[in-house]
Order: structure tokens, then C-alpha cells, then sequence
């Protein structure tokens, strides 16, 4: 799949104007005022998944309910009749969807209904919605329709994904499977322009686009350069002008979007990880900023023939509100956990002291020594009580991340990740391998066979020299052995051969990690974290392919790398391809 690297120096984060944007919305299209008196007028909200997913990484229910959202429920449930209140939609504009909210007007479901679209909504399909509210006698009903253009999902102040939905209809895999038809190409092509559309409205600037050639990245960046285009011809109706580019419309900074293609590196998405937000991701259930967890129940005496226990399901949402998961989510696996141990015991000796104030506080006698105690100690009790909540919070964030660590440390252990994490580095950065391949692959306490399959993959994407047959036919025969999957060899070994890499294979520095020794003891005394036998490994900084052509790119450095990218300037006049 193409993937997206927007550099922008806009000043208030992606994350922050949709969440402005979202807020605007559930207030009726009108800005919200932060500090506004009075309570909130109470409404409803109904969303379909694609809405549930950019809302819900944003806005707390807390927050939808300090914004007046009494019940947010989905389109498509079985929802009863409220009629004296409005409703907020935030929905997809698709056939399914337009035909269930003209339903609702039927039924006259809510006092007032304000209608908003993810993505731009067709000519005809308003007019299906305007017939039903006709036919209903509701066209006084419907307060707004609005078109939102905020068709992406915001994850991190500069990060955001496309889609959650029917992900798997725009992954690298439906862009490049053989049996592809034009249409279909055409469509995912389409869907990726306009969640990179409504981004750039959201952000409020128009950006300069970069693209490799002969790729499906270069389909995507003339469709955007051609939208965006008829978008600025249009000045009236033009998205980038007027009150939503706030201080942007008097920028002279423009962000540069750098589209490539998923081909020109495809080791790293196979490459095993040692850092926490990249192991909770590959290890873990973790979609959309919530990581679910399984709680294992210790064995108990159950009677014979009893049903054993359900284990309990846990979420946690790890959000950038969360201080620690900030500032620990890049650091490499054994900080996390040598920083949680530390974390913990400063709560402790936080909540030691509050009850030994609290004893002091029950001081028996008159002697002046004990008043004078009390007096000072009362002042200190007052500040350790008005810290309580904080204090709390920061339990409940231990605890979560005690959860988490503990759960990343257990697929370590159990698949010997540091052991691939490690190997896979020295492959990449074409360091002296110290142990066969073969000997992991066969090695049955080494991983699952999508591990070895992943670890062999990057091998064969990485090697200058691909193995010969016979060496490749004792590769496949320890892989199928493991219990592997051949599929992906065979594409990757197609796709090599029909590539210009083939020859110059994605270069990834000559940096490598560097072990300190085993960490064979527990690591503080008492720790929750037993990692014997975990390697301490050190990261070192990779300069990846594509942290190579943005650098290239921005620094407009010639380079061969990106001497033959495309320029687009959707600005320009006239055809701006610049060669």
C-alpha cells in the first residue's frame, strides 16, 4: 500500500484540529467554546463504524458527555424513538447508510436531526434524503447537512491511518495481487485519495506532493494533485480558504507530502521489534490506541468435570494522555520495565508517607513537642490529601502498564524475540551472522512459524546474493517442517525476480545493535518483572529507506534514490510535472 509522510509546520497538531472538528460538530456546527457556563444542550449521536472509529481514539465518553451526548448508539442497531431531542449523525455517505437515516425520518425518531458526512456527500444521494424528508413532512427536521471531509483516523498528534474498516481493501495485498481488475484498482486508488483529501482540509494547507514513478503511489498523487486542483479553481466553494485555515492561510510554509511505494522496503514490516509501542503493536490485540488483554487465571481446584473459568478480557486505552506510555513508547523493552519497577516504587513510598502522617495524626498527650508536631504535620497531611488524586491516577496507570509490560514480556520469553530481534538487525545491516539461520528456523522453542517465516523473508529480501536452489530447497524443507506457510516465499521470490532491487537491495546503514550482557538476574529486588535470560539489547539509530528519501526530499539533496520523483504543485497553474 502507498504509504503517506506528511512533514508540516503547521502549529496546532493533525490531532488537534480534528478534535476541534469533531467538537464544532457535536455542538451543531458552531464553535465550541471551552469555558462556556450553562449546561450543554443534551443530544444524541449516531454514528456507523467508520465514524465510531474516528471519534473514539479522540473523545472520552467523558468528554462526548461534557459536550452534551446523552447516548451515542450505532445507525444500523435497533434504536428506539427519542422526540424530543436532536441528533447529531456522523456517518459515511453510503447507499446502506442514506437509506437507513431516510428510514428514521419516516419514523420520526428525534426532534431535530443534523446530518454530517465523513466524506463529501454525491448530488443525488442528497436528493434521495431530501425526497424522504419531503415524503415524511420533516424537511423542517432537518436542521444541517454537512459534509465533515475528516475520512482518516488520527492516532497520535502526527500520526493517522487511512481506515480500520475494510482495511484489507486498500492494503498492499489488494493493490498488488495479480488478478486486479482496472475498476477495482480505480476504486482503492479513489478511497486512498479522499482520506488523504479530507487530511489536507483538515489541516487546512495544500500540500507540494513527491512521488516515485510507475507505482501505485503515482496513480494516488495525480488524483489528489487533480482534486485538489479543482478544489482551489472553485473559489467559491473552495475548502482552503476562509475561517478553516485559520492562521494557515498566511503560512508561507506548505507541508510536503511523500508518497512511496510498500516495494522499496519491504523487510522492515517483517522485521521483529524491541521497542514498546512497536512490540505491543506486534504482539498484542492493539487497534486504534486500545490494547485488549487476557487475563490468565491461575489454576485452581476446580471439581472434576466443572467448566473451566472464562478468562476475563481486559482494554486499555494507552492514549497521549498517558504520561508514562509518552514518554516510554520508543524506548527499548527492558527500560520500560526497569522504568514501571522504578515508577512503582515511588508510589509506594508517596502512599507510605500519607499513612504515616495518618498515624501521626492520632497523636495521644498535651506535651508541646506533639502540638507543635501536629501543627506541621496537619499542613503536610492537607498537601498529601490534595495530591490523592493525582497519586491515584498514577496507580492506575502503573497497574495498566504492569499489565501491558508483563504480557510483551511473556511472547519474549515464550518466542525468543530478542533472539530474532537481534539476528534480523545483523542481516539488515550485513553484519557477521554468529549463529546458522538454519539452526533458529529448526530450533523447535524459537518462535512461531510466522516468526521464522518473517525472520527467512527478511533474509531473502536482504541478501546481495540470492541462495542457491539446493540451499533454498533445505530453507523450504526446515520451514514446512516448522509448520510454515510457503505462500509468501514464493511471492517475495516472484516479486525479487521481477524487480529492480533484485540487483541493489534496500540498503539500511551498517548500524547494529549492541548487546549488554544477559540481564540473568531479577532486575530490582521485588520486581514484577523476572527478565532472566532477556537480552538487555541497546537500539541504534537505522536510517531506513524511507527516513533516507523524506531527508533527501526536503533537503531537495540530489540523489538517485529520488532524482526521478515526481513534483506536483496542486497551486501551479498550469501542468507543473516537473521532470
Amino acid at each position: 500500500m502507498a504509504s503517506a509522510a506528511a512533514a508540516t509546520a503547521a502549529a496546532a497538531s493533525i490531532r488537534e484540529r480534528q478534535t476541534v472538528a469533531l467538537k464544532r460538530m457535536l455542538n451543531f456546527n458552531v464553535p465550541h467554546i471551552k469555558n462556556s457556563t450553562g449546561e450543554p444542550v443534551w443530544k444524541v449521536l449516531i454514528y456507523d463504524r467508520f465514524g465510531q472509529d474516528i471519534i473514539s481514539p479522540l473523545l472520552s465518553v467523558k468528554e462526548l458527555r461534557d459536550m452534551g451526548i446523552t447516548l451515542h448508539l450505532l445507525l444500523h442497531s435497533d434504536r428506539d424513538p427519542i422526540p424530543d431531542v436532536p441528533a447529531v449523525y456522523f456517518v459515511m455517505p453510503t447507499e446502506e447508510n442514506i437509506d437507513r437515516m431516510c428510514q428514521d425520518l419516516r419514523n420520526q425518531l428525534y426532534e431535530s436531526y443534523y446530518l454530517n458526512f465523513i466524506s463529501a456527500i454525491s448530488r443525488s444521494k442528497l436528493e434521495d434524503i431530501a425526497n424522504a424528508a419531503l415524503a415524511a413532512s420533516a424537511v423542517t427536521q432537518v436542521a444541517k447537512v454537512f459534509d465533515q471531509y475528516l475520512n482518516f483516523i488520527t492516532l497520535e498528534d502526527d500520526m493517522f491511518v487511512l481506515c480500520n474498516q475494510n482495511k484489507e481493501l486498500v492494503s498492499y495485498r489488494a493493490i498488488n495481487r495479480p488478478d486486479i481488475t482496472d475498476t477495482e484498482m480505480e476504486t482503492v486508488m479513489d478511497t486512498i485519495v479522499d482520506s488523504l483529501f479530507c487530511f489536507f482540509v483538515t489541516l487546512g494547507a495544500v500540500p507540494i506532493i513527491r512521488c516515485s514513478r510507475g507505482t501505485a503511489a503515482e496513480m494516488v498523487a495525480v488524483k489528489l494533485d487533480k482534486k485538489l486542483r479543482e478544489n482551489l479553481r472553485d473559489a467559491r466553494n473552495s475548502l482552503f480558504t476562509g475561517d478553516t485555515l485559520g492562521a494557515g492561510q498566511f503560512s508561507f510554509q506548505r507541508p510536503l507530502l511523500v508518497l512511496v511505494d510498500r516495494n522499496i522496503d519491504l523487510a522492515t514490516p517483517l522485521h521483529h521489534t524491541w521497542t514498546y509501542q512497536a512490540l505491543v503493536h506486534d504482539v498484542l490485540d492493539f487497534h486504534l490506541n486500545r490494547v485488549n488483554l487476557e487475563e490468565s487465571s491461575g489454576v485452581e481446584n476446580s471439581p472434576a468435570g466443572a467448566r473451566p473459568k472464562r478468562k476475563n478480557k481486559k482494554s486499555y486505552d494507552l492514549t497521549p494522555v498517558d504520561k508514562f506510555w509518552q514518554k516510554h513508547k520508543g524506548s527499548p523493552f527492558p527500560e520500560v520495565a526497569e522504568s514501571v519497577q522504578q515508577e512503582l516504587e515511588s508510589y509506594r513510598a508517596q502512599e507510605d508517607e500519607v499513612k504515616r502522617l495518618k498515624s501521626i495524626m492520632g497523636l495521644e498527650g498535651e506535651d508541646e513537642g506533639a502540638i507543635s508536631m501536629l501543627s506541621d504535620n496537619t499542613a503536610k497531611l492537607t498537601s498529601a490529601v490534595s495530591s490523592l488524586p493525582e497519586l491515584l491516577e498514577k496507580k492506575r496507570l502503573i497497574d495498566l502498564h504492569t499489565n501491558v509490560a508483563t504480557a510483551v514480556l511473556e511472547h519474549i520469553k515464550a518466542r525468543k524475540l530478542d533472539v530474532y530481534f537481534e539476528y534480523e538487525e545483523k542481516i539488515m545491516s550485513k553484519t557477521t551472522l554468529d549463529k546458522s539461520l538454519l539452526d533458529i528456523i529448526s530450533d523447535p522453542d524459537a518462535g512461531t512459524p510466522e516468526d521464522k517465516m518473517r525472520l527467512f523473508l527478511i533474509y531473502y529480501i536482504s541478501t546481495q546474493q540470492a541462495p542457491s536452489e539446493a540451499d533454498l530447497e533445505q530453507y523450504k524443507k526446515a520451514l514446512t517442517d516448522a509448520g510454515c506457510n510457503l505462500n509468501p516465499l514464493q511471492y517475495i521470490k516472484q516479486w525479487k525476480a521481477f524487480t529492480k532491487m533484485a540487483s541493489a537491495p534496500a540498503s539500511y546503514g551498517s548500524t547494529t545493535t549492541k548487546p549488554m550482557g544477559l540481564l540473568s538476574r531479577v532486575m530490582n529486588t521485588g520486581s514484577q518483572f523476572v527478565m532472566e535470560g532477556v537480552k538487555n539489547l541497546v537500539l541504534k539509530q537505522q536510517n531506513l529507506p524511507v527516513t533516507r528519501i523524506l531527508d533527501n526530499l526536503m533537503e531537495m539533496k540530489s540523489n538517485p534514490e529520488t532524482d526521478d520523483y515526481r513534483y506536483f504543485d496542486p497551486k501551479m497553474l498550469r501542468g507543473n510535472d516537473r521532470n
